[in-house]
């Protein structure tokens, strides 16, 4: 499975930015698709994650109720909806698969990722 992730971009505090995660990911396969960050100097951490089936995503608790998480059913895409972005969610931005389906935060619980993009919000 490869996975790459897009979208990022140069924006303002405030604006809204949407990034997709597009992966060869197999129609007969049920998977849990998670975002991560990582800021210079800072740990990767966890932003968020959708398990195939469910119809909304889950969060670590800085991001809920300003990002949500969605799926194209149509298409292998998984789209994260950045809202009310501040400069400290400047970082490069992963989306990372496992064919496993539960409430996955640590990067260890999944096992493959793609290429990121970068977020940068101006103030």
């Amino acid at each position: 499975v490869q996975l790459q992730a897009s979208g990022g971009g140069l924006v303002q505090t405030g604006d809204s930015l949407r990034l997709s995660c597009l992966g060869n990911l197999r129609s007969r396969s049920s998977y849990t698709v998670g975002w991560f960050r990582q800021a210079p100097a800072k740990e990767r951490e966890f932003v968020g994650a959708l398990r195939w089936g469910s119809s909304r995503g889950y969060f670590a608790d800085s991001f809920e109720g300003r990002f949500t998480i969605s799926r194209d059913p149509a298409k292998p895409i998984v789209y994260l909806q950045m809202n009310s972005l501040k400069p400290e969610d400047t970082a490069f931005y992963y989306c990372a698969a496992t064919e496993r389906l539960g409430r996955f935060t640590r990067r260890d619980d999944f096992h493959m990722w793609g290429q990121g993009t970068q977020v940068t919000v101006s103030s």
